[in-house]
C-alpha cells in the first residue's frame, strides 16, 4: 500500500558525467525501485562532470536506502552526500519565540520590563482576570503530552514526543495565529501530570492534551476540567470526533441517508472511538430507526460480555439495543456506515461487500487503515482515511485551530458538547451543496474558510446559556 511520499523524501548530491544520458539513467534507476524524482538541480558544472542534487520521494526508509545504494553502484557515479529532508526540516526544532514589541531604546526597556512592567503586575494582582487581557494568556495554549501514545508509534516517551508537539504548535500558529508551547512531561503518573499542568496553567488560555494513552487520558482530562478555569481539549478525542461528525454529515448528504436512521458500526473503544461515539449519539445517531454498534478487540460490545471496564459498560448501555454479539465482521453485515479508529488491516474488501448499498467507510487507523482504501472503494460509495495521499482525509487540523480560536476569543472557561456540535456543523457547512461529492466530503486543511467558520461557531456556542451547560468527554 505504501506509495512514494514527501514524508520519506531524500536529496542525494551526486557527481556524474556531463552526458546527455545522465538524467535518464538517474530517473530510470530511481523509478525501477519505486521512487519518484521530483527535482534535479545543478550545484556545480565542469567540462566533463556535474554535481547534481537529486531529490526524490520514497515509500519508506528501506526504499531510500536501496535507491542510494543503486546510485552509488552505477559506473562513474559518486554519491557525495545523502540528506533526509524530513530530518533537515527538524534541525534545531520547528518553532521559536519572537518579541511582539520593539526593544531598541531605553524607553522601550523601561516600558516592556522594569520599572514600567511593575504597574502591570500590580494591576493583575488586583484583578487576576486581567491576565487574559495583558499577557500572553489571551492567545496561548499548552500542548501537553506524556509520550505514551504518540501517533501510531506507541509509548515512546516525552523526548521522542517533542517533534509531534512542536508540529502541533506550528499548526496552531499557521492556521489560527495562536501561540502554543510543547509541554512534554517526564512522567506517566496521573497525579503528577494533573498537578504539573495545574501549576503551569496560569500562563495559558487553554490546554490541549495530546497523545496520552487511554484510559489514563480520560481521568487526566476529567480532573483538569474540574480544577482549571480554562478549557481542556483532548484532541485525540474531541478533534477526531468533530471532524468525523462533519465528514459523516456530508457523506450522508451525498448518499441521501440520515444520521438518525442509518446503521453505524464503529471499531475501537479507546479515547478517539469513545469520543466519536458520544458525539454521534449527541447528534442523534440511531434515534429514528437506526442503531449504533461498537466493536473492540474482544468483539461486539454487548451485554453478553463479562470483560468490560467502566467505559465499556457505558457503551453497552447506550448502543446495540438489540444485543447483537459476535465479531466486527458480523456487525458489518447490512451496515450503512463503518467508522474505524482502531488497528490496521483488520478488514478486507469482502467484508465491505456485506454492507448495505451506498455504504460509507471511514477507515481512520494511521498510517495504515483498517481496510485497504482501494479495496474498500470497490464496494463502498464513500471512503475516508486519515492519510494525506488519499481523498477525504479526516484530519484534526480541520478542527482544533478554529476550536481554540473560538475558545480564546470568547474567554471560555470550559468546553462543552454543544461547542463540539457547533464546530462539527460549521465544518460540514463550509462545503456548499455543489462542492460535495464522494471524493470530497471535507474541505482541504488549507481552505481559508475553515478556521473562521469553526471559530465563530464555537465562540457563539460559548456565549450562549446552552454553551455553558454539560461537559464534553467520556463517561465516568
Amino acid at each position: 500500500m505504501a506509495v512514494p511520499s514527501v514524508s520519506f523524501s531524500i536529496t542525494v548530491r551526486l557527481e556524474v558525467p556531463a552526458s546527455s544520458q545522465t538524467v535518464g539513467e538517474i530517473t530510470t534507476a530511481v523509478g525501477k525501485l519505486g521512487g519518484a524524482v521530483t527535482a534535479l538541480d545543478v550545484a556545480e558544472s565542469h567540462a566533463d562532470r556535474l554535481i547534481l542534487d537529486m531529490t526524490c520521494l520514497c515509500a519508506d526508509s528501506d526504499q531510500a536506502q536501496s535507491i542510494t545504494e543503486t546510485l552509488r553502484s552505477m559506473p562513474d557515479f559518486v554519491v557525495r552526500r545523502v540528506s533526509d529532508r524530513v530530518f533537515l526540516l527538524h534541525l534545531g526544532g520547528k518553532i521559536e519565540v519572537t518579541s511582539k514589541v520593539p526593544l531598541r531604546t531605553r524607553d522601550d526597556l523601561s516600558m516592556a520590563y522594569t520599572p514600567g512592567v511593575a504597574r502591570v503586575c500590580l494591576a493583575i494582582a488586583d484583578r487576576p482576570d486581567d491576565a487574559r487581557r495583558l499577557t500572553v494568556k489571551r492567545n496561548s495554549v499548552a500542548v501537553v503530552s506524556d509520550g505514551s501514545a504518540v501517533l501510531g508509534l506507541g509509548n515512546i516517551g516525552p523526548a521522542a514526543a517533542i517533534p509531534v508537539m512542536e508540529g502541533k504548535a506550528a499548526l496552531f500558529k499557521r492556521f489560527a495565529d495562536i501561540d502554543a508551547w510543547p509541554i512534554c512531561l517526564a512522567t506517566q503518573d496521573v497525579d503528577e501530570i494533573v498537578r504539573t499542568v495545574t501549576l503551569l496553567a496560569p500562563v495559558f488560555g487553554g490546554i490541549n492534551l495530546e497523545d496520552i494513552a487511554a484510559p489514563r487520558c480520560f481521568e487526566i482530562e476529567r480532573r483538569l476540567r474540574e480544577l482549571l478555569d480554562i478549557p481542556v481539549f483532548h484532541d485525540d478525542q474531541h478533534g477526531t470526533a468533530i471532524v468525523v461528525l462533519a465528514a459523516l454529515t456530508n457523506a450522508l448528504r451525498v448518499v441521501g441517508k440520515s444520521l438518525e436512521s442509518v446503521r453505524i458500526v464503529t471499531s475501537g473503544a479507546g479515547a478517539a472511538g469513545t469520543a466519536v461515539l458520544r458525539l454521534l449519539l449527541r447528534a442523534g445517531a440511531g434515534s429514528a430507526g437506526g442503531s449504533v454498534i461498537v466493536s473492540d478487540i474482544g468483539g461486539i460490545i454487548s451485554r453478553s460480555r463479562d470483560d468490560l471496564d467502566d467505559n465499556g459498560r457505558w457503551i453497552c448501555e447506550h448502543t446495540n439495543p438489540d444485543g447483537v454479539s459476535g465479531t466486527l465482521r458480523d456487525a458489518l453485515v447490512d451496515a450503512d456506515v463503518f467508522v474505524g479508529v482502531s488497528a490496521p488491516g483488520i478488514l478486507i474488501g469482502a467484508d465491505i461487500a456485506t454492507m448495505a448499498g451506498d455504504a460509507i467507510v471511514f477507515a481512520l487507523a494511521n498510517p495504515d487503515p483498517e481496510v485497504d482504501p482501494t479495496e474498500a472503494r470497490r464496494y463502498a460509495t464513500i471512503v475516508a482515511t486519515g492519510r494525506s495521499d488519499e481523498p477525504n482525509q479526516i484530519n484534526n487540523v480541520l478542527a482544533f485551530p478554529g476550536v481554540f480560536r473560538g475558545l480564546l476569543d470568547s474567554h471560555a472557561h470550559d468546553i462543552t458538547e454543544d461547542m463540539l456540535l457547533a464546530a462539527a456543523d460549521a465544518l460540514a457547512a463550509v462545503l456548499r451543496e455543489d462542492e460535495i461529492n464522494p471524493l470530497y466530503i471535507v474541505p482541504s486543511v488549507f481552505d481559508e474558510r475553515v478556521m473562521p467558520a469553526v471559530a465563530e461557531a464555537v465562540s457563539g456556542a460559548a456565549r450562549t446559556p446552552a454553551g455553558v451547560a454539560g461537559v464534553a468527554g467520556v463517561p465516568r
